[in-house]
């Protein structure tokens, strides 16, 4: 069940969700530092995991309308793939409902430590997919492969979500398209209906802390617009490498107190 929350948790989880709204402004990889605040706050694991996915979702349908111009993509492939988006997210949040606390902090450092190897490669990964559309060598899929590989990734979405995007890009990459501003349109397009339809199953379950979840909503929201002109400032690769070393230290701890 959700907790009262006190005013100095409240302050941490404004703070390291206005942080996290910055780094995703540049690099991404606020879940590293958000999903972890909320279990030190005295959160349940699986209700701090329902938690940050509610309120990654309300910034994700920000950056979709943003992106709304950019859903350049043929109207069958785009309902088909939403269509498989959001029944993954059901099946991986329902899922989470049905794993006891007791397993689900079992798993939770592996959890962390495939979204921590996903986030620290997907640089490695970006330059593969790059490759492949200037070297279009290879035959594109058939869609129902793509279909598959959307709903595992939807069911790994609704079920943790963290490297999520990362994993989608090359979904959407074997889709044929090129513009990386499309590609990140429909990326963040799919993911809010994961984390939008996930949400449901969590709420029937009265699994979502809403007073965090509308800190770190406005908290992430201010930091993702206010650090957006000192992002274009800032090094990437920098940003990125804080991102990494937080998350290793994350999973570290969570193995250790697992």
């Amino acid at each position: 069940m959700p907790q009262d929350i006190t005013f100095i948790h409240s302050l941490l989880l404004f703070s390291t969700a206005f942080i996290a709204g910055g780094l995703n402004a540049v690099a991404g990889g606020g879940s590293f530092i958000t999903f972890p605040t909320l279990i030190f706050t005295g959160v349940a694991p699986i209700t701090a995991n329902a938690t940050n996915n509610t309120a990654l979702w309300i910034a994700a349908i920000a950056s979709a309308g943003a992106y709304r111009r950019d859903l350049s993509i043929e109207k069958r492939q785009l309902l088909l793939l939403t269509g498989t988006s959001l029944v993954g997210g059901v099946i991986g949040s329902v899922a989470l409902l049905y794993t006891s606390p007791d397993v689900f902090k079992k798993m939770l450092p592996y959890l962390l430590l495939s979204a921590t190897l996903i986030f620290t490669f997907s640089d490695f990964l970006k330059s593969w997919l790059q490759f492949r559309t200037r070297n279009d060598f290879s035959a594109t899929p058939p869609l129902f492969v793509l279909l598959i590989s959307q709903l595992l990734i939807s069911i790994y979405g609704g079920f943790f979500g963290a490297g999520m995007g990362i994993l989608m890009l090359a979904t959407l990459t074997f889709l044929g398209i090129k513009n990386i501003h499309a590609i990140n349109a429909f990326k963040t397009w799919l993911g809010s209906c994961i984390n939008g339809v996930a949400i449901i199953p969590f709420m029937f379950a009265n699994l979502i802390a809403w007073h965090q979840v509308i800190i770190m909503a406005v908290g992430g929201s201010l930091g993702g617009y206010l650090c957006a002109h000192f992002a274009r400032q800032l090094e990437p690769g920098l940003v990125r490498k804080f991102v990494i070393v937080v998350a290793f230290a994350m999973t570290t701890y969570f193995f250790l107190h697992s």
